[in-house]
């Protein structure tokens, strides 16, 4: 079976970061698929306590918890932070996605 979501290590710096300057003690990085977009889904990110149906992932001293219904869309996804000319930010490297619109703001599954 794959490994629900990867964090990198990049990423997981950043967020135990952000996270223990902007987030309550014991949330974690709540990563959701939500209907919506020119592609049919986007990605929503928030920081958020675990709920009990959820499935967490801890990797590099970070929570990453996933709704069941995201499941099946994160199964195996990469989730890295890169900085570049083009700016920072996260991004996920989804292998479920089967194609994304222009923008780049939301995916197809």
């Amino acid at each position: 079976m794959a490994t629900m979501i990867t964090l990198t290590e990049t990423a997981g710096s950043r967020l135990r970061d952000i996270i223990a300057d902007e987030a309550e003690p014991g949330s974690g990085l709540r990563v959701k698929v939500i209907p919506g977009g020119c592609s049919g889904f986007e990605y929503a990110m928030t920081f958020d306590k675990p709920a009990d149906d959820d499935e967490i992932v801890e990797q590099h001293g970070v929570k990453v918890i996933i709704d069941r219904f995201s499941v099946p869309y994160l199964l195996g996804a990469e989730f890295d932070y890169e900085e570049g000319f083009q700016g920072a930010g996260f991004r996920i490297n989804n292998p479920n996605s089967t194609g994304s619109c222009g923008c780049g703001k939301s995916f197809t599954a």
